[in-house]
This record gives structure tokens, sequence and C-alpha cells, in this order.
């Protein structure tokens, strides 16, 4: 902790409070005032002091009043209790009522409250550690930065989530794998009036089933064999911030009735328990599947359905978002320039096409591992697009997962040969088995479109 550390030293007994201001002074970094009634200190607890050493048998005032008007003025202010009693009952009560500790007067007296402001001083600079890391985090997460776009489908979603912001309403996330839901999700949430309480992140997939109603809302001890001690469940560790139930449509259709019974009711109850715990968190979910689609086949219950549809954002796969894929690689390209600490890279105008014409199936998440080879492959600080490297399956699994037009189809797979056989016309004429003629013109008309677009 930067600065002086104040201790106020209420002491009726002059020669030990003399002793005490002794010993505490040798630290240029501390100040001590010394007071030898209850009255008077109470007179200066306004200038706040960093810590109080308090007798518990003062002449004028009870060391316990003292301490309950220390507390109505500021709860967090650390009070240590010094006396030669030795009730334990009494040590218990007062600790009970705020203190921070107990010392009994000893020669070890004086040693103890070194380890007691060591121990304040710590605990301050880590509070004010995680306050700057909270501020860090909120920074990172200013959506206008941490999302990088300027395509149509991008600030729709933008203007989607300044509502969500404002808004305490659930949101429902959907967008193919690697669109970055998860980015989306902790922007809302760092942006909210809930930015400085907890945001955590839910994966279902990675829960199994057995496990997930425990994970989720906790359990008491002995509820089953390994539950060796009581555990808070994570809608119970969000208090006061946000829930991302992340693939919310891989859920159990058993554990969406407990989940919607607890979103209705607004209160769980642990596994093994039988007291009742209010919900305080906002509920944000995400999903890459089409979840009114798996209502229809009975894989989701329609009333969780509605109840988590809130304010749906469908994040558009990299491959809709024309030029923000460069803006990306950009993005993407000074930051591992940044890490590595090499000199600035660009991409060659070959690069950026390859990379405009490759659809993507595994979004932003793919395009960042590729961009991050194509700065290790290259020897210079030009990145062409002999560097650019898809590993991609391109699975057929992938390719549907979008309705669209036939033409559509026929588009990505050319587009995805040309990208496997490094733009060889000849090549890929010959394993679609159809003409060159067909794949120039439909070049060109990509070409064309464009050039409209940009």
């Amino acid at each position: 902790m930067a600065g002086e550390f104040k201790i106020f030293v209420v002491e009726d007994d002059v020669w030990y409070g003399e002793v005490i201001e002794y010993h505490l002074s040798l630290n240029p970094d501390v100040s001590v005032q010394k007071f030898t009634t209850g009255k008077e200190f109470l007179k200066h607890l306004e200038e706040e002091p960093s810590l109080i050493t308090l007798d518990y048998s003062l002449p004028d005032i009870s060391g316990e009043e003292v301490l309950k008007r220390i507390k109505e003025f500021n709860p967090e202010l650390p009070v240590v209790i010094i006396s030669g009693q030795e009730d334990i009952g009494t040590v218990i009560k007062l600790l009970k009522d705020g203190a921070y500790d107990y010392i009994i007067k000893d020669d070890e007296t004086k040693d103890r409250i070194w380890n007691v402001i060591k121990n304040i001083r710590e605990k301050e600079e880590l509070k004010e550690e995680i306050s700057e890391l909270k501020k860090q985090i909120v920074q990172k997460y200013d959506f206008s930065k941490s999302i990088i776009g300027n395509s149509q489908p991008m600030k729709r979603v933008f203007s989607l989530i300044q509502k969500a912001v404002t808004s305490n309403i659930t949101v429902s996330i959907t967008g193919e794998t690697g669109t970055g839901k998860e980015v989306v999700a902790k922007s809302i949430h760092y942006n909210s009036q809930r930015a400085k309480k907890p945001f955590v992140a839910v994966n279902i997939t990675a829960i199994p089933s057995e496990l997930i109603e425990s994970e989720l809302f906790g359990h008491e001890k002995g509820a089953f064999t390994g539950a060796i001690a009581r555990r808070i469940g994570k809608f119970e560790e969000a208090t006061g911030g946000t829930i991302f139930l992340d693939e919310i449509g891989e859920m159990d259709i058993n554990m969406q009735s407990k989940l919607l019974r607890v979103l209705q009711e607004k209160e769980l109850t642990r596994v093994g328990g039988s007291g009742v715990v209010k919900l305080n968190c906002r509920i944000l979910c995400a999903t890459h599947k089409d979840l009114a689609e798996e209502v229809r086949k009975g894989n989701f219950r329609e009333d969780l359905y509605y109840r988590l549809l809130g304010l749906p954002i469908a994040l558009p796969a990299l491959r809709e978002r024309g030029n923000d894929i460069l803006m990306l690689s950009k993005h993407f390209i000074d930051e591992y320039c940044r890490e590595n600490d090499v000199q600035k890279l660009t991409l060659s105008t070959s690069a950026q096409n390859k990379l405009l014409k490759y659809p993507w199936p595994g979004n932003i998440r793919e395009l960042k591992a590729v961009i991050e080879l194509s700065c290790v492959m290259t020897d210079t600080n030009i990145i062409d697009d002999e560097h650019i490297t898809f590993n991609s399956s391109g699975s057929i699994d992938t390719l549907l997962q979008n309705e669209m037009p036939l033409d559509e189809y026929k588009n990505r797979i050319v587009k995805f040969y040309l990208s496997k056989y490094n733009d060889d016309v000849v090549t890929v004429a010959k394993k679609l088995q159809i003409g060159k003629s067909t794949i120039y013109r439909m070049l060109q008309e990509e070409a064309a479109e464009l050039g409209k677009n940009y």
C-alpha cells in the first residue's frame, strides 16, 4: 500500500502506550497517534486511520462500545483489540463483532502487531491489484475495441450489444463455432452495471451429465459419494454478476426441467440440501444450434427456450463479413508482432485475396491460427499467399450448417478446392469435373460482387 500507514493507539496505560508507540515508530512509513480515553479517540475517528489498536478496558467507555462505534462509522476499518484479560467468550464475541484480531498483553505483543500490520498492508495491496485488474478487464472488453469489424452484419450486432448493456434482460447468443460468442458475453457483462461483480462462464458440454446439477446449483456435505464438504454452485458464484451458459443446446432434457424451475422461481436448492438460495445473477446463454429447430425436434423444452430467448443476438459467420476478414487479420498480425517482439508485418494483395476467398468454416478462431502460422512462415516483413495455409477439413457438415441457395453451395465448393490446390484452376476443374470456363466465370462474378460491396 503506497503512502503513510497511520495507526491510532487507544490505550489508557500511558507507559504501555508509549512502548507500543516507540516500537511502531521504528518504521518510517508508520505514523502513530495515541489516545488515553475512548471519548478523545472518537473525536478523531473521521481522520480514518489505517489501523486502530484498542485497549479493551478503557476508563470512560468499554472497548466493546468503542468497537461498535468504529464499525458503525466504517465497517472496513481494521481494529486490533489489545487486552490483559483472556476470557475466551469475550474474545470470540469481539471477533464476531468485527475485530480484526485479539492480542494478549505480553512480551510478544509488539511482534504480533507488526504481523497484523504486514498482513493488512498485503491485503490492501492485493485489493488495489484486483481493482486495477478489474479496470483493465473492463477496458479489454470495451466492445468497441474487443470486437473488431465494420461490416453491416457486425454493425447490427454492435447495436444489439448496446441494448443488452443498458438492460438486465436475458441474452441468447447464437452463431457458428468460433464466431466469438463468449467475447460478446464478456463484453455485455463488463460494460454493464454488473461489471464489478463476477462473470462466471459454464460450458455445458465440458461437464459430465451426472455432475452438472451439482456444478450449477452446488451441493451439501454428504449429498453423494465424494461430497466431503458443502460447495456452492456456479449460480451462487455469480451472485450480483452474470452467469454465461455456453452451449446450452447440449443440455440434457432432464436437466433442462431443473434449470427451468430455478429460472422461474428465481431460487435454487443445493443437491442434498433443503434450504432455498435466492438467485441474484443475470443469465446469458449461447449455442451454435438452432434452438427453435431443436424445440421442433423435441430435443429442447419449448418453455425453457422462451425463458432463455430474451434478447437474441445472432453472430454472423466470418465468410459473411467481407472486409472484416482483413481487419481481423491485421489485428492478429499486430498482436503476434507485439507478443513476439518482431518487426511489423503486412499482407500482400495476393494474400488478402486468398483470405477473402476462403469459406472459413472455423471462423475467427481458425483465422487467428492461420494468421499466426503465416507470421511464422514468412522470412520478410511481407506475408504472401504462399505463407497462408488452410488446415480446416471443410467438412460437408460444416458446409451444410447454413441453408443457402444451390449456386452458393457451388461457389463455396469451388473456392474450397481453389484454396486447397493453391488456385490451380486446371487441377480444380479436373477434380470437380467441370470446365475451366465455369470456374473463371464464378471468379469474375465473385470479383464483381466484391467490387460492388467494397
